[in-house]
């Protein structure tokens, strides 16, 4: 299994005698096991999974590479005390980005001997570069998107609510292969639609709304992302310009997104571009972020990230206005990184829909 494989290769270059992974993503990423509840526990010449009686079977078909340990009325803290004291572990790794300090604490004090280093920056590194298998179930996730977004434009209409086209959208992707949401479904009309992370209402859709929605979903665990607006009835002349200078503004990230971009450099070329039209104070959130087993993975397009992009990332460019007391737009791609741009993943149209 090439992701442990690198777990063994970052033993080797961090000087390790072990590491300790616990947080569910990577338990999946890391093991293939799915329960979510355990402990991954790798040195250089075994590789152990502790979990309870629930979750025993069936990790012991998904976690091949794992030698599968039932902790019975231990607590995990106990079983790495055991497992370290028989390999003789002196220094190891953990997760210091996501671990409980409650669990931190118990593993140190249950071996007091042993020095800690955080290994969060690599698992990172580690899973920034999607292999071939992410990026066909995250095209995959996001295909089922593409269907439901095309799907639910016949669904819209004047007195439906939020809440009810969310319902629809998560209805389509799940009988259509999706296991659940990558996340909760925005839906946002009107005056509503100003709050780029609105939570759905029972507000019924009028006439000259803009609607966001935002919303994806997960297939064999991976997620997927996407966002569209769209106007029910005609467009005003304001309407039109705030959506054109979005579509512009995502359109020229495209156009520089490769390979080799520093991540805060891609994010200056859409934000320049809504700010020179006078916009610039209402898109606040960074232009996008990586997907994969979680929804917001590193590496980030923002002011802040200095990453460096790199062939096989998967990115959302997702630039927006929001004018507090009339409404806003969004519009996400999602995109895989190549040496020479992009391949973009999600094919819904992007010209301004009017319902």
């Amino acid at each position: 299994m090439k992701n442990l494989e690198t777990v063994h290769r970052l033993l080797g270059e961090r000087e390790l005698d072990a590491v300790v992974i616990k947080e569910g993503n990577c338990l999946r990423y890391f093991s293939d096991f799915t329960g979510g509840e355990g402990t991954l526990v790798v040195g250089k010449d075994y590789n152990i999974l502790y979990t309870d009686s629930r979750y025993v079977e069936s990790a012991s078909y998904e976690a091949k590479c794992f030698e599968v340990r039932d902790i019975g009325r231990k607590k995990y803290s106990e079983c790495i005390a055991e497992i370290f004291g028989e390999k003789e572990v002196h220094k190891a790794g953990f997760e210091g980005n996501t671990i409980l300090l409650r669990d931190f604490r118990q593993m140190t004090e249950a071996v007091p001997a042993v020095t800690w280093e955080d290994i969060s920056p690599d698992i990172e590194e580690i899973r920034m570069i999607k292999n071939s298998l992410e990026i066909v179930n995250i095209e995959r996730a996001e295909a089922i998107g593409d269907l439901a977004f095309n799907k639910i434009l016949n669904f819209i209409r004047p007195g439906v609510t939020e809440k009810e086209i969310a319902m629809e959208l998560e209805r389509i992707m799940q009988t259509n292969g999706a296991s659940g949401q990558s996340f909760e479904t925005i839906v946002a009309s009107g005056t509503n639609s100003s709050m780029p992370h609105a939570h759905v209402t029972d507000k019924e859709i009028e006439y000259g709304d803009f609607i966001i929605m935002d919303f994806g979903c997960k297939f064999e665990g991976y997620c997927s992302d996407m966002t569209r607006t769209v106007v029910v009835g005609k467009a005003n002349d304001e309407q039109r310009k705030i959506y054109q200078t979005v579509l512009d503004a995502q359109r020229a990230a495209l156009d520089v997104i490769k390979e080799g971009m520093v991540c805060s450099e891609v994010d200056k070329v859409a934000r320049d571009l809504i700010a020179n039209a006078g916009f610039g104070e209402y898109f606040g959130h960074g232009l996008g972020h990586s997907v994969g087993l979680e929804i917001h993975e590193a590496p980030s397009l923002s002011p802040k990230c200095s990453r460096v992009l790199q062939e096989n990332m998967l990115m959302t460019v997702e630039p927006g206005i929001y004018l507090p007391g009339f409404g806003g737009v969004r519009i996400e791609d999602l995109v895989l990184i190549t040496k020479d741009g992009y391949r973009n993943l999600t094919y819904s149209r992007k010209d301004l829909v009017e319902l």
